[in-house]
């Protein structure tokens, strides 16, 4: 059956549909040999469809885990600096997957793996609003700290929506947020007076991270995965 270009490249996990609208207009993207434009359609069963030279195959089944990501890796598939990435991590999936979003390279904690784009896509899309919770350890009076936390922030010149913050005791900190600016849990505790010395994702929508290993990943269950797709 013929789909929309736009459509076939994020279903492979190759970008998203407004970026392939790009690659089509810079001739990137070739059907059965022939550059493709904007609004042309293909049969994935018939016709070759390759971007960059490199053949677009549509998964059969799609994949999706969690990995625990430690401190110091890159949330990329690859790192022109030569550092640790979550792809080293997940190595021995059998087939290939990408990351749902990403952490920090000082952060740790849950970080969702898929080959399914149309997924990849709408769980990073603003309007899907998924709520992420971090565990903060922090330097600094959380008490004082807590209003402003709690209370009308901006970021980059945009208003943020409302984080759900409660003091755990001592310096630690549960932060929960629906945006995903770059650091922005750790540039809100900034604006409050607070440092970050560790954050960790421990839950994204319904999805915990548990006591999965530092590390280590597994498969989603299929209630996880329907509370994905259908969340």
């Amino acid at each position: 059956m013929e789909e929309r270009l736009q459509k076939l490249l994020s279903a492979a996990g190759v970008c998203s549909r407004r970026q392939a609208e790009e690659y089509l207009k810079e001739g990137r993207v070739l059907v059965n040999g022939v550059p493709a434009g904007l609004g042309d359609k293909a049969d994935p069963e018939r016709d070759t469809v390759t971007f960059d030279g490199a053949d677009i195959v549509k998964p059969e089944h799609f994949t999706y885990l969690m990995l625990h990501k430690p401190r110091l890796t890159v949330s990329t598939l690859s790192d022109d600096r030569g550092r640790p990435t979550v792809a080293d991590l997940v190595a021995d999936c059998p087939v290939r997957v990408w990351p749902v979003g990403r952490l920090d390279w000082d952060s740790e904690g849950l970080l969702l793996f898929t080959n399914d784009g149309a997924l990849t896509n709408r769980l990073l899309h603003p309007s899907h609003q998924v709520e992420k919770e971090y565990l903060v350890t922090v330097r600094g009076d959380v008490d004082a700290a807590l209003p402003v936390l709690t209370g009308p922030m901006e970021l980059d010149g945009a208003p943020l929506a409302p984080a759900r913050v409660r003091a755990l005791g001592g310096n630690r900190l549960s932060v929960v947020i629906h945006e995903g600016k770059n650091r922005q849990v750790r540039r809100m505790c900034a604006l409050a007076g607070l440092e970050v010395l560790r954050l960790k994702r421990v839950r994204e929508g319904g999805l915990t991270l548990g006591a999965l290993p530092r590390g280590q990943w597994r498969y989603l269950t299929v209630e996880e995965v329907r509370a994905l797709t259908e969340g």
